[in-house]
């Protein structure tokens, strides 16, 4: 019985641990490349942008190019805050984005429009992550709950270990697929950004390659993402398979 609780115990211990570890490497890396996206956007927003028009102008701008008449430029309160939300067809913008009239303003502007043109052709990895929407949050909550449980049936039945790993498993495949499903169509967003503010002659040449830099940086953010949620799910499968021989 004692050698029985010791095991569970070191179960739990090699549990806790590589999930430690996860948790630490993805956020050193992330915190790294937040760090350098606020860097990139801070030194943009220090640059006017030659056309003179606002992050409001060049999405409202960028809309009507492309026939896009029913969705709204909106500005939204914080930093970094700028999304599109297909559910009520609205662009939002940071206040600064959406007043500014710099380099920073027009790729983030421009890449948000982008997910309004993949809205409008009905681009499928939009339309499939939008579908999957519903089914990530409830996964991510119960992820939260059953954290509690997973500790306990660490101190458990063995059986009972591997089932809540099984669910995990299961919970954290859909928060991956979600986070690799993203990474298309952030990348797709900011192609059609970059192509349109050069065919509309908004961007200079420098301009065009400090807007590519900015939305660059801002795409490793959903890389890092994916790349520890694959992590984290690949754990969860190693623990699962361990418990199982």
């Amino acid at each position: 019985m004692a050698f029985g609780l010791l095991h569970l115990h070191k179960n739990k211990n090699m549990f806790d641990i590589g999930l430690l570890i996860i948790a630490v490497v993805f956020m050193l890396i992330g915190l790294l490349v937040s760090s350098r996206l606020k860097s990139k956007f801070a030194k943009y927003s220090k640059e006017p942008l030659s056309s003179g028009l606002s992050g409001k102008d060049i999405a409202e701008k960028m809309l009507k190019e492309n026939g896009i008449y029913d969705v709204k430029v909106l500005s939204v309160e914080g930093r970094l805050t700028d999304h599109y939300n297909p559910a009520d067809k609205t662009v939002n913008l940071s206040e600064d984005v959406y007043n500014g009239r710099h380099i920073a303003a027009a790729a983030v502007a421009a890449h948000e429009c982008g997910h309004a043109v993949q809205h409008a052709t009905a681009y499928q990895w939009l339309t499939m992550r939008s579908k999957i929407v519903p089914v990530v949050q409830l996964a991510s909550n119960l992820m939260s709950f059953l954290t509690i449980g997973l500790a306990f049936a660490a101190y458990s039945m063995q059986g009972m270990m591997n089932s809540m790993l099984l669910i995990f498993i299961v919970l954290q495949g859909a928060i991956t697929l979600f986070s690799l499903i993203t990474l298309p169509v952030e990348v797709d967003a900011s192609k059609r950004a970059l192509a349109w503010l050069d065919n509309s002659r908004l961007t200079r040449d420098y301009e065009h390659a400090e807007a590519k830099d900015a939305l660059k940086w801002a795409a490793y953010t959903y890389f890092v993402a994916a790349l520890g949620s694959i992590a984290t799910l690949v754990y969860y499968i190693w623990r699962y398979t361990s418990n199982r021989d």
